[in-house]
């Protein structure tokens, strides 16, 4: 690996955990950028989902106001979400690498559509006989944490926000540190069995941490929608240019 793919990921990192904590869509960027470091697809998934374990610690850190006496929620919707991320892991172990590259892109349009309409699918969700248990929708969306992640932050932000009365900074917080917990068990199953690149997964996830701890002030204080639009349709693009490449 030369400095510039070690700058690029590194830069990259601060992008995705401030991406992840505004937005939800940390894997949008991160993905991308191991790509764009030479990473095949599969290896890139896993190395992604090792990475973003600094994600959950950056916020904790930049969040301590809003995860204030969070602690039992956490715990139990983490134990469900750390279900579901094994379950998702051990789907991506079984997926084909050619399979798994014909699957991306319509995994990242799933997040990038996620993210424009994360309103419209909040309100859906929230209509009497459309709204599963919160555990269940918890575990689910841990199966697709640990599978691939992009959208999953927006996801997981959209049940529990439906599930409680409290300020989006709060749910935002709470939703970043359950999420780790999937992506901590599929990443204990990845670093056992999988092709992890370690340096790679280094230097993101510090700059994940770092993206992450400033995340939550960015929240605190400015306006979402430009970036989830410009976020979105580089997405789109990204879909494309993998699938045409495919």
């Amino acid at each position: 690996m030369d400095l510039d793919q070690a700058g690029l990921l590194l830069l990259g990192g601060v992008g995705s955990g401030l991406t992840g904590s505004i937005a939800g869509l940390a894997s949008l960027v991160s993905y991308p950028v191991l790509l764009a470091a030479g990473i095949p697809p599969v290896a890139a998934s896993m190395t992604n989902t090792v990475a973003l374990l600094a994600a959950p610690a950056g916020t904790a850190i930049g969040a301590r106001h809003e995860l204030r006496g969070q602690g039992p929620r956490m715990r139990r919707a983490a134990v469900i979400c750390a279900a579901g991320g094994i379950t998702g892991g051990v789907l991506l172990r079984c997926t084909p690498s050619d399979a798994f590259e014909l699957i991306v892109p319509f995994l990242i349009v799933l997040g990038a559509v996620a993210l424009l309409f994360r309103e419209g699918l909040r309100d859906w969700y929230t209509r009497p006989g459309r709204r599963p248990p919160l555990a269940v929708a918890i575990f689910l969306i841990g199966i697709y944490g640990g599978y691939f992640g992009a959208a999953a932050g927006v996801l997981l932000l959209a049940a529990m926000a439906v599930a409680a009365t409290e300020p989006l900074a709060v749910t935002n917080a709470v939703k970043t540190v359950v999420l780790g917990a999937a992506n901590l068990a599929a990443a204990i199953l990845y670093a056992l069995t999988g092709p992890v690149h370690w340096l790679a997964a280094g230097l993101l996830a510090a700059g994940c941490l770092i993206g992450s701890w400033i995340g939550p002030a960015v929240v605190r204080r400015s306006p979402e929608r430009p970036l989830r639009v410009a976020i979105a349709v580089a997405a789109f693009g990204l879909a494309g240019y993998l699938w045409w490449t495919a």
